[in-house]
């Protein structure tokens, strides 16, 4: 996945809104919003500043780090607050999750900006799942502002979410990497609810599936703390498992999920045995350009852990890369690095690891050294059979 220019600059959902409601006379209905930091327009608007300026904004919820990314690290969760003008803010990432009947009495639409990453671990897309289910029980309209999926709109990889093993990493049957965009997911959550929603699309402009987020000539602005750039966007979807491991996803240092590093790695023997795996599974390899780095915070603070950049080829697929190092460092390492135990993401029984695979069969896979070919076939069926499902809730050609 590679940087490109574009002429042609795709139009998120956001810079439809205001037309949408004038055209529809709802200057004087209640509003509340479901935002972030990346929730602008092409004019870098704020969401909700817009929506105050052309109708009556009542309340602001936010996911996970917060309306405007104020908790840092992972799994921080915040507390209902007030803005400036006294509005309510309502958390998403705290002691409520699904908003309650009283954080949306009295509105009549909610509007969602989310700038999804493409990941099925990236809360965010399960805080719109839950929004959705809510207002539908509430009778208030849902209006989606769409953006494009960074990875692109045709990229699918990993396994379909074992429903028992459902979390708030994965709560609904995805495989890692969808290819859809947060209107498509929205869409395709609706089947999930007992009441759906009245949900209005905000469809984007000058979009194609085929394009990665650098084609779309959009400006990145971080959807969370710790996802700085596209290039993170491209490994997070393999990088995120090591959240899951005592092993650093370099948290706590300027290149969060492109680091990859412990203080025991010794990278000449790692480097050789990728290399002969990338080679037997016929996996175009990363290139580790060897860095060495002391996170500021969360795991190894203030250790010189021996790592390694990972630089990705044009075709990459982030999760089986992943799996393949994992294998290495256990069949490398053995019992130096362990799987983290609970709780994590509001889990507290099955294994991190296993809720982020969506399963139990990767880990099983890694820690017996069994075959990564056979584990991989089996996702070629879940990609294959999440294809045809998808095919009803995709908006874009």
């Amino acid at each position: 996945m590679i940087r490109a220019s574009s002429k042609v600059h795709t139009q998120p959902g956001i810079d439809s809104l205001e037309v949408f409601i004038k055209k529809n006379r709802l200057n004087k209905k209640s509003f509340g919003v479901l935002c972030h930091p990346s929730s602008i327009t092409s004019n870098r608007e704020h969401l909700a500043t817009l929506v105050e300026r052309t109708a009556n904004l009542k309340s602001l919820f936010g996911p996970q780090h917060g309306i405007y990314g104020e908790t840092q690290d992972n799994m921080i969760e915040w507390q209902d607050t007030r803005d400036l003008q006294g509005r309510a803010i309502h958390s998403l990432y705290g002691v409520n999750r699904k908003p309650t009947y009283e954080s949306l009495k009295g509105l009549d639409y909610m509007v969602v900006d989310l700038f999804d990453v493409g990941a099925r671990y990236y809360t965010f897309i399960y805080t719109l799942s839950y929004m959705m289910e809510a207002c539908g029980e509430l009778g208030v309209e849902v209006i989606i502002c769409d953006r494009p999926n960074p990875l692109g709109g045709d990229f699918i990889e990993g396994p379909l979410l074992d429903l028992n093993y459902k979390s708030f990493v994965g709560l609904h049957p995805l495989p890692v990497c969808h290819g859809m965009t947060v209107a498509e997911l929205g869409l395709y959550f609706q089947q999930f609810h007992s009441k759906p929603a009245k949900v209005h699309i905000l469809k984007m402009k000058s979009w194609k599936r085929s394009q990665l987020y650098p084609q779309t000539g959009a400006e990145w602005l971080l959807p969370s703390p710790n996802m700085p750039t596209f290039e993170t966007a491209v490994v997070y979807p393999g990088m995120c498992l090591l959240e899951a491991t005592s092993l650093s996803e370099g948290r706590g240092t300027t290149r969060p999920f492109e680091l990859i590093g412990a203080p025991f790695f010794k990278w000449n023997e790692i480097e050789k045995e990728y290399l002969r795996v990338c080679k037997a599974l016929k996996l175009k390899p990363v290139h580790f350009h060897r860095q060495g780095f002391i996170p500021t915070f969360h795991k190894f603070k203030g250790e010189l852990c021996y790592g390694a950049i990972q630089i990705p080829p044009a075709r990459f697929y982030p999760l089986r890369h992943m799996v393949v190092l994992l294998w290495i460092f256990r069949k490398l390492y053995k019992n130096q690095w362990s799987w983290k135990e609970p709780p994590y993401e509001y889990e507290y029984e099955k294994l991190p690891i296993d809720i982020l695979a969506g399963g139990p069969q990767m880990r099983e896979t890694i820690d017996a050294g069994l075959s990564l070919k056979s584990l991989f076939q089996t996702w070629q069926a879940d990609e294959k059979t999440f294809r045809k499902l998808r095919k009803t809730y995709l908006l874009y050609k």
